[in-house]
């Protein structure tokens, strides 16, 4: 279609309500003849309130898929999204039953599981259940849609859902079409009845004449849903539970727009897009009931719209209703929490044989701090192996610094931050100097040019590539000739597809000497654009901010020479959810420019010299470095290195062996999960750095599949256990944190993070057609970055694909809910809890476990409702 078919005036579109009159239909009602009631636009807040956000695919972080119902307890929020959607948000039965007879549950299992969950049922009534298939009824909010499906020719849900995805993309579309949308500056609801009313796809329905009613739709998305409402015959007992069930038909698109309210409001502000896609979805109900209205149909939604005032969704538009299925809910409920004692059971039992108790008494060989994520646990206990006199700390990928970074040549910012917080600083990053000074302005004009020129020749041979003119005839005169090289090269991974994600278009010298800076550029697009605002870290809160990073890493004395903050990021190519295999803790960037700006204040002369003032004092031959570890080929990349004294040049050379040392060791643990156990060393580093360059490989790396725990202790509690790369490991010191503020920020951002991660996997493992994005293979990217479609058409997918979840034999990960360690006083972690809505609903909900270590070793369990309750009498070796 010609963009300019979509161009209309107004006094075209007024004619079509009275076209739809002459034609025969009813008229409808003006917006004032069903005002929004203060009840309904409660309602109405609740159902959009109950959607979770997505983010794009250029900043792809979890999420809990469950997030707007964490103030219903987990089982509540499962028999709520059954009774909605039918969405599970527990495994079959069959399932369960595999890890009965695996031995992975027990029966002490099960009574633990029925007695925390109040439940009266045996270990043989468990088992027997899980032997059994769910008996309960499907269920479901049944739409208007699905009564039309059953009684019409037609597939009216998914015509509906297919039209509405496609208006969405469209609106949204972030630079992905090479036509620009004809509605510039009108809202999603105002565009989409303008785009309705030419949308001739209701012709081939054979519903033309439907075309001509949508201008006469309330012109408020708000009075649109009342009057849906009232029209539709929804009793106010069912309003919610049907728009929420309206909604969750289009939860890809409803995700997405509720992401566009949640980062208003996290800036104060507030948005209505996702009540306008409300209010489109119910449109739709509307018109396709008085246009299909028919003898058939009338008492039968009637009947529905009774059953809903009652309560009951039951199997959707037909079938027995009497069943409720509440006795399924509590037998699957108490198999997951059966499974989740079973792993807390083994976890505790390492627990107390304990770590090697091992404490750098004399100054570290070398200290590297890693994110807290999962993968990062098995290339710690490596490098420890292959370094026993090093010392690893685990610590959020951002390191503490809540900056947003602008690349070079760039002009908007990107956050490196947890998604729940907000910047304080933007840091922009420049062409340096070898004392990491800004180069003068020449130099780096002509870097700049440089890179111009090159990205405007790629964008140039894009274009020509993609023109409508040149496109065919390009292909049949220099298509082997230009591609068959390169397809060889590709296929064979000898060579990258497409380039790599930071790629900077230049030379490699140039390339090494661009970096983060603290400082204000005098130059350079960043300063121009930016001139009103403020950039960089003032000299006045580097010290201040440098304090807060040391401490809450607990690294305030006994200072190595050379000290890592090692980030990390995913090296992987034709991969839409690339960015959700790189650090959550930085927003779903890599970790590189805030381990490289952390490094850079913590070298900062006068930062030091102002840390004494404080107590804290770094030693003049400490040398701070900003590490990258790519987690999907286990390679360490060291930063701005040449900016060492020469004297550190053996150790240096040590270092990068130990790591080198370190990162076979990762592989080679890794190797099994990858199907590669029976291959030699050499064998194993060669394939997954293939599967790194791989443009076919589905599975290059199994992210963090598996994450079942969060500890946050010391890290002789753990150093030495093999804990299967399925914990975050986050270093903490209760004795050194006065106030506890280092405990407050680990409970409300990492601690919470982690919960999202975990639910995420959870989510999209139990119901991957809800909470997932199916069949990676069949992705096809839609708004340059928004998201995927599975397949050409169809709603906007969330969460992950079953390609990272499943290896094509197995589930890769087990679905079960986060189990956090805290090693700090009960007192202190109660406060905290008392203070935060959000953990206070994850913990007391049943989102998360909570256990607590004493000093002694001594184990406690956080019952919801029940206090702190002391698992054994058995102590855990205290740490040393």
């Amino acid at each position: 279609m010609n963009p300019q078919d979509l161009r209309f005036d107004d006094e075209t579109l007024a004619m079509l309500p009275q076209e739809a009159t002459n034609e025969g239909y009813e008229p409808l009602m003006p917006a004032d003849a069903d005002p929004v009631t203060p009840a309904l636009d409660q309602q109405i807040e609740a159902a959009c309130n109950r959607i979770a956000p997505v983010w794009p695919l250029d900043r792809f972080v979890a999420v809990n898929p469950f997030h707007g119902l964490v103030d219903q307890r987990f089982e509540e929020a499962a028999a709520t999204l059954r009774r909605i959607a039918d969405a599970r948000m527990y495994m079959p039965r069959s399932w369960y039953h595999e890890q009965l007879q695996a031995g992975r549950i027990t029966d002490d299992d099960l009574c633990e599981a029925a007695c925390l969950c109040g439940s009266g049922l045996t270990p043989q009534q468990l088992r027997d259940a899980a032997a059994a298939e769910r008996q309960g009824p499907a269920g479901g909010v049944p739409l208007l849609t699905a009564l039309v499906d059953e009684l019409d020719a037609d597939d009216w849900s998914s015509f509906v859902v297919e039209r509405i995805s496609h208006h969405c993309a469209a609106y949204f579309d972030m630079g992905q079409a090479t036509w620009k949308r004809p509605w510039e500056g009108m809202s999603l609801y105002a565009a989409w009845r303008r785009f309705a009313s030419l949308d001739y796809s209701l012709t081939m329905m054979g519903q033309d004449g439907m075309r001509a009613r949508v201008k006469a739709l309330p012109e408020s998305p708000r009075a649109c849903i009342a009057s849906a409402i009232r029209r539709l015959g929804i009793p106010e007992t069912a309003a919610l539970d049907y728009m929420h069930a309206a909604l969750m038909d289009i939860g890809g698109w409803a995700a997405w727009t509720r992401l566009l309210r949640w980062e208003a409001e996290l800036n104060g502000g507030s948005d209505d897009t996702i009540v306008e896609l409300l209010a489109i979805r119910l449109a739709w109900d509307m018109l396709l009931y008085e246009h299909k209205s028919t003898p058939a149909i009338r008492p039968r939604w009637r009947e529905i719209c009774a059953r809903l005032g009652r309560g009951d969704t039951g199997a959707g538009v037909g079938g027995d209703r009497t069943a409720t299925g509440g006795n399924d809910a509590e037998v699957e409920h108490v198999l997951l929490t059966a499974l989740e004692q079973g792993y807390q059971r083994r976890l505790i039992d390492q627990l107390a044989a304990g770590g090697d108790g091992k404490t750098p008494e004399t100054r570290p060989a070398v200290q590297a701090a890693f994110c807290i994520d999962v993968r990062s646990e098995i290339i710690r206990r490596a490098f420890e192996t292959v370094c026993p006199k090093a010392q690893t700390l685990g610590f959020a990928g951002f390191f503490g610094v809540p900056i947003e970074h602008v690349p070079l040549g760039a002009v908007e910012p990107r956050s490196h931050m947890p998604v729940l917080l907000t910047p304080t600083y933007q840091v922009c990053s420049a062409l340096l100097d070898e004392h990491g000074q800004g180069a003068d302005a020449d130099e780096e004009e002509e870097a700049l040019a440089t890179q111009r020129r090159r990205t405007g020749i790629l964008k140039s041979w894009k274009a020509f590539k993609m023109g409508a003119s040149s496109c065919f005839s390009f292909v049949e005169a220099a298509g082997l000739l230009l591609y068959a090289p390169k397809i060889i090269a590709d296929s064979f991974g000898w060579s990258r597809p497409v380039a790599a994600p930071d790629d900077l278009h230049l030379d490699e010298a140039t390339e090494r000497r661009v970096g983060p800076t603290l400082d204000t550029p005098h130059h350079g697009p960043c300063a121009h654009h930016h001139e009103h605002e403020s950039i960089g870290i003032p000299e006045a809160d580097r010290v201040p901010l440098a304090e807060g990073i040391l401490k809450a890493m607990s690294m305030t004395d006994n200072f190595a020479r050379l000290v890592l903050l090692v980030g990390h990021g995913s090296t992987v190519v034709n991969n839409p959810h690339a960015t959700g295999l790189d650090c959550g803790a930085c927003g779903g960037m890599t970790g590189e420019a805030s381990a490289r700006v952390g490094a850079a204040l913590l070298n900062d002369p006068q930062v030091r010299k102002g840390l004494v003032t404080r107590g804290i004092e770094i030693p003049a031959d400490t040398w701070f470095i900003g590490a990258q570890h790519d987690t999907c080929t286990d390679a360490v990349r060291l930063y701005d290195t040449h900016r060492l004294p020469a004297g550190y040049a053996e150790e240096l050379a040590e270092l990068k062996s130990w790591l080198k040392q370190a990162g076979e060791l990762t592989r080679l643990q890794r190797a099994a999960r990858l199907g590669l156990e029976s291959q030699s060393l050499r064998a194993v580093t060669a394939n997954v750095q293939h599967r790194s360059r791989d443009w076919a490989q589905v599975r290059p790396e199994w992210a963090l599949a598996g994450c079942a725990a969060f500890i946050a202790a010391p890290r002789a509690r753990t150093r030495g256990l093999d804990l299967g790369g399925r914990t975050f490991l986050h270093d903490y010191h209760w004795q050194q944190d006065e106030g506890y503020g280092v405990l407050e920020l680990i409970m409300t951002a990492p601690m919470v993070v982690a919960g999202w991660i975990n639910l995420q996997y959870y989510g999209s493992t139990t119901d991957n057609r809800r909470f997932g994005s199916g069949n990676k293979v069949l992705h096809n990217v839609v708004g340059g970055a928004i998201g995927v479609l599975e397949g050409n058409a169809g709603d906007l997918r969330v969460g992950l694909p079953m390609q990272s979840l499943h290896d094509g034999k197995q589930w890769m990960h087990e679905p079960v809910r986060l189990s956090v360690f805290l090693e700090a006083p009960q007192q202190a972690i109660d406060d905290i809890i008392a203070r935060h809505d959000l953990v206070r609903q994850m913990l007391d909900n049943g989102w998360l476990h909570l256990f607590r270590m004493d000093d002694d070793g001594g184990m406690h369990r956080r019952v919801p409702g029940a206090g702190w309750q002391q698992l054994s009498q058995e102590a855990l070796p205290a740490a040393a």
